[in-house]
C-alpha cells in the first residue's frame, strides 16, 4: 500500500471514528412524577374531655419520603412524622435525622423549584418546622362545624435526611377524601391523611 492508499484509510478511519462519536445519543431525562398516599392513620394523643388530660399517649406515624413508605421506628431512616394534626420532621427535637421542613405559599403545580426565600427549620424549643394549630401551619380548624380543613396554597417543602427535595401537600385529613360538605367530624374516621408529593432524587432544587 502506498502512502497516499496509507493516508486515504486513516482519514477515513479517523471519520468513521468522530461519526461514532458524535452519533452517542444521550440518556433522555425521567419526567418526575407525583405520588399520593392515602389513608395513613395517625391518631393523636387521647384526652380527657372534661379535664384536658391525656389518658394515652400515642406515637407518630413516620414516613420516609425517599422510599415512599411508613417506617416502624423512630430510630430508622423517616423525614416527617404524623400524629393528630401535628406533623414533625427527623431532626432537632423530633429525631435523630438531618430533615428540615419550610411552608410556603403557592399551588402545588406552580412550584417548580426551591424559592430561595424557603425557611428550612428543624423541630425545637422555638417552634415546630410545620407550624401547628389553626391557621399557622397546614391546616384550618372550624369552631363552628370542628371540621379540619388544609388551607389552598399551603405547600410544605422538606429536605429529606439524604439531603433531598420534596414538596408536598396534605389534600385531606379524613378517611377516603371525601368532600368537605359531606365531612361529620362526629362520624367521619379521622385522622386519616391523603397527600401527595414530588421527590426531586438527586439533590436538585429543581422539581
Amino acid at each position: 500500500m502506498n502512502k497516499w492508499n496509507t493516508m486515504l484509510v486513516g482519514t477515513l478511519l479517523l471519520a468513521l471514528s468522530s461519526s461514532c462519536g458524535e452519533s452517542e445519543v444521550e440518556e433522555p431525562e425521567i419526567a418526575l412524577q407525583a405520588v399520593t398516599v392515602e389513608n395513613l392513620h395517625a391518631p393523636g394523643d387521647l384526652v380527657d374531655r372534661n379535664t384536658g388530660d391525656i389518658i394515652e399517649t400515642r406515637p407518630f406515624r413516620y414516613f420516609s419520603l425517599e422510599d415512599n413508605r411508613i417506617v416502624d421506628s423512630e430510630q430508622g431512616d423517616w423525614d416527617i412524622g404524623f400524629k393528630g394534626t401535628t406533623i414533625i420532621v427527623n431532626s432537632g427535637s423530633s429525631g435523630p435525622g438531618g430533615a428540615q421542613a419550610a411552608v410556603v405559599t403557592g399551588t402545588f403545580d406552580e412550584i417548580t423549584s426551591v424559592p430561595s426565600a424557603a425557611d428550612f427549620k428543624s423541630d425545637g424549643e422555638d417552634g415546630m418546622a410545620i407550624p401547628t394549630g389553626s391557621g399557622s401551619g397546614w391546616y384550618n380548624y372550624n369552631f363552628t362545624t370542628h371540621v379540619i380543613s388544609p388551607i389552598p396554597g399551603r405547600i410544605v417543602l422538606v429536605r429529606t435526611t439524604k439531603g433531598n427535595y420534596a414538596k408536598l401537600e396534605i389534600l385531606s385529613y379524613y378517611q377516603d377524601n371525601p368532600p368537605l360538605a359531606e365531612v361529620d367530624p362526629r362520624t367521619t374516621p379521622s385522622p386519616y391523611y391523603t397527600f401527595r408529593f414530588l421527590l426531586q432524587p438527586n439533590g436538585s432544587l429543581d422539581f
